[in-house]
């Protein structure tokens, strides 16, 4: 008989995240509470429905995977690098005060000192996947605020390797550490090097080379293999499994690729990434909460309030707007994924015992779940901040806004390089009209950089690679792909990302005009026609007939058959065939 309790376990927690994140939506919360509450239903902790945790944990690990691979390949090495100054500034106060806020919790606690010091690390880390989650539901993933935020998140993850590897020194004294550790720090080192070094110069290549095939199922396979190949590897070399992925997606950014991938895995993305938080809620106690909810509630108070108050003071220092500061502190407001890797190296080591364990993982769950609660709060605290007299009229200081081709406004877009899209391409070199052309051929895109021309390999139905040629501030979109489903989809697409776009379509027949009209195009044009009133134009002006009859019947012909397709396109049939 037939094992399908992997696909049970899929269609449980999908089913349930799905029931919960719309009654999220119907309650005005975001739908990442709806995916914790979900998992808490089918976990083990509550009657009813159970899911398989070590399963739908695996799955969540795929879906970490794609989340912070696709957050590398959106954020790109250079934005990380522009962000640097200020995630170090911040988090030369943020981390020691998230710290110390720890330890004394610990205190307060009634904990001993290595337990303390142990939920001090913890407390120091914030969620990368938390404040992903939560900038992408409100479109926010590239902003000032979400990249200085993420800049910091990239620093703890660094900065908790080394840390985990001096963990078990709370346990002894014994200098037989030493060697271990080194050993630890060193293969890390060499693991960022290769990634990043290695990378940089082999994944362009393989991406050129796959492209040139024009399967789009090889091109995802191979995005696949690097995203998961990296993220093992990472891990096998002592980082962890996210860092691994966020750092291969880095590499692919600085490739003329990028926007076409980010484009291929969002839907894997969106869909395992909700098992993670699932996968989360799977893992709170209930009775934990209803026996000790006074203490946790202080302690998750105590935890979202210090850590955002200490990043934002961090955020200011390191010379951020008041606004950009305040949006980037309450993303960071809760305690991340490394406080359960903390915990289990810490209950493995006796440094804590089961019931500290369980209120970690409990305290960590609680902060993750009140997380988008609390940044419904920003609006309101932000106005308060920017009187503040040594905070006023500052700007974005330290982060530009994002830009896809530098300062490129009221442009055309070019969807496909075929014959039409180089004639259109020549005349706007000549008008010194500026533009921007997407295109699925690795080869033409290369050529056309190397002339300079600004070019961009993607497929123009995914809204990243739009987003990336810049159709936001763009007067015009010519989709000149002779494939109607790609030209429907486009106009979709583009005329909800502007709907001010002015949107010029091709279409392969006449039948076709209607739903081309239907999906935004303002203009449409049917190649067979206009070459057919060319033929008539040319076969009457030889037979000496005069010109300004030739125009007005052209000009006839083509109002009546654009006209009487959007009317009823069997009338274009009738005309055609009585002619």
């Amino acid at each position: 008989m037939e094992d399908i309790s992997l696909i049970i376990d899929l269609v449980m927690a999908l089913g349930i995240a799905l029931a919960g994140g719309l009654i999220a939506r119907r309650l005005g919360m975001p739908v990442l509470v709806g995916y914790i509450l979900a998992g808490i239903v089918i976990g083990p902790q509550t009657p009813g429905l159970v899911a398989d945790g070590q399963r739908v944990e695996l799955m969540a690990n795929v879906g970490v995977a794609f989340l912070m691979f696709a957050l590398g390949v959106e954020f790109s090495l250079s934005q990380l690098l522009a962000v640097r100054h200020i995630a170090f500034r911040a988090g030369l106060i943020q981390m020691p005060a998230a710290i110390f806020l720890g330890i004394g919790v610990g205190f307060a606690l009634g904990w001993e000192p290595r337990a303390a010091e142990l939920l001090g690390l913890a407390f120091m880390a914030c969620s990368s996947i938390v404040m992903i989650k939560l900038t992408l539901s409100r479109g926010e993933a590239t902003s000032p605020h979400a990249r200085a935020a993420l800049g910091l998140g990239v620093l703890q993850d660094i900065t908790m390797i080394p840390l985990l590897a001096l963990l078990p020194l709370l346990e002894t004294n014994d200098d037989g550490i030493i060697l271990p550790l080194t050993k630890s720090l060193g293969a890390a080192i060499i693991a960022l090097i290769l990634v990043i070094v290695l990378g940089t110069r082999l994944v362009p290549k393989v991406f050129y080379f796959v492209a040139r095939t024009g399967n789009r199922e090889l091109f995802l396979l191979t995005i696949l293999v690097i995203a998961l190949g990296t993220a093992y590897a990472s891990h096998q070399a002592g980082l962890s499994f996210a860092l691994g992925a966020f750092l291969a997606g880095l590499v692919v950014s600085e490739s003329q690729f990028d926007a076409h991938v980010l484009a291929e895995i969002i839907p894997l993305r969106d869909v395992f990434s909700t098992l993670f938080f699932v996968s989360l809620g799977m893992l709170i106690e209930p009775e934990l909460f209803l026996n000790h909810p006074i203490r946790i509630a202080l302690v998750v108070i105590a935890l979202v309030v210090g850590k955002t108050l200490a990043s934002l003071i961090g955020f200011l220092w390191s010379g951020l707007g008041p606004v950009v500061a305040t949006r980037a502190a309450f993303l960071t407001g809760q305690i991340g994924e490394f406080s359960f890797v903390l915990a289990g190296i810490g209950l493995s080591h006796a440094i804590i015992n089961d019931d500290q364990f369980s209120l970690i993982i409990g305290i960590a769950l609680a902060s993750i779940l009140v997380s988008p609660l609390a940044l419904m709060l920003e609006p309101r605290v932000t106005p308060y901040i920017s009187r503040l007299p040594f905070v006023r009229g500052r700007s974005l200081e330290g982060i530009d806004r994002e830009s896809s081709f530098e300062g490129i406004q009221a442009h055309v877009i070019i969807c496909g390089y075929g014959r039409v899209g180089q004639a259109l391409t020549r005349t706007l070199i000549r008008r010194e009209l500026p533009f921007v052309v997407i295109e699925m051929n690795p080869a033409v895109v290369k050529d056309l950089q190397d002339q300079g021309i600004p070019a961009l390999y993607g497929d123009s139905t995914g809204e990243p690679v739009l987003h990336r040629a810049g159709v936001a501030s763009a007067n015009v979109i010519a989709i000149t792909v002779p494939n109607t489903i790609i030209a429907l989809r486009t106009a979709r697409i583009a005329s909800r990302m502007n709907p001010q776009l002015t949107i010029i379509a091709r279409a392969a027949r006449a039948t076709e005009l209607p739903a081309l009209w239907a999906a935004g195009a303002r203009n449409v044009v049917q190649p067979e026609f206009e070459a057919g009133l060319e033929f008539l134009r040319h076969v009457l002006r030889s037979q000496d007939v005069p010109e300004d009859e030739i125009l007005n019947l052209v000009g006839r012909r083509r109002y009546m058959f654009y006209q009487e397709v959007d009317d009823d396109p069997t009338l274009v049939f009738q005309e055609e065939s009585s002619a």
